[in-house]
């Protein structure tokens, strides 16, 4: 058993750890099932789970791809529809995911190919902050398919030095400075010592 701290409190009864989690007002969470024994912890469930989802996300952001997300819509969606659609393909953009839109064409609809296009092209626009169109609106049998990648982020710019704080550069010739101050004076102690050296002792 690991206490919150992360300090082993060795091996002992599920009841007896069980209360001392208890007291602490904490859970007692198994972390290591397949060991032998058992390894559990005090923590924070509700902050431990929180904390693994965020590191699942940030490990699935990294990889490279992910996946395909689709997202079916039919040319008489409502306005509240489109927007509830829009939330849900930026949160899987946001997460690495590709959003694959589908509009289904029923009996009519499918003589009227340029209403299914118009929509595609108001979901494009809506998330044009978020992702890239990868494949643009095409029929696919019944049906018309976009797909929209997540965009790739900037690489972050290096700070640009600034006058507050000094910068590189002032830094570079302040030392300039301080080293042609120091030869100076180091010289101007050298002419010193030698004019006493070349001067006659003052007779008492």
């Amino acid at each position: 058993m690991i206490d919150v701290d992360g300090k082993q409190l060795g091996v002992m009864h599920i009841r007896r750890a069980l209360k001392i989690a208890e007291e602490r007002g904490l859970d007692l969470v198994e972390v290591a099932p397949n060991a032998n024994p058992p390894v559990c912890r005090i923590l924070d469930y509700g902050r431990y789970r929180y904390q693994q989802e965020k590191l699942a996300k940030e490990a699935k952001k990294k990889q490279k791809g992910g996946d395909v997300k689709t997202i079916r819509l039919r040319p008489s969606i409502g306005a509240h529809d489109i927007e509830t659609k829009i939330r849900n393909a930026t949160e899987f953009l946001e997460d690495g995911d590709k959003v694959k839109f589908v509009v289904i064409f029923r009996s009519r609809e499918f003589g009227r190919p340029q209403v299914a296009e118009a929509l595609l092209k108001k979901f494009a626009d809506a998330l044009q902050d978020y992702g890239v169109i990868e494949k643009a609106p095409v029929m696919d049998g019944r049906q018309m398919v976009m797909i929209i990648a997540p965009k790739k982020k900037p690489a972050r710019p290096e700070p640009k030095p600034t006058s507050e704080g000094g910068t590189p550069s002032n830094a570079k010739n302040e030392d300039e400075q301080d080293r042609s101050q120091a030869v100076q004076a180091d010289s101007n102690g050298q002419t010193d010592a030698q004019e006493s050296r070349e001067q006659p002792p003052v007779p008492e």
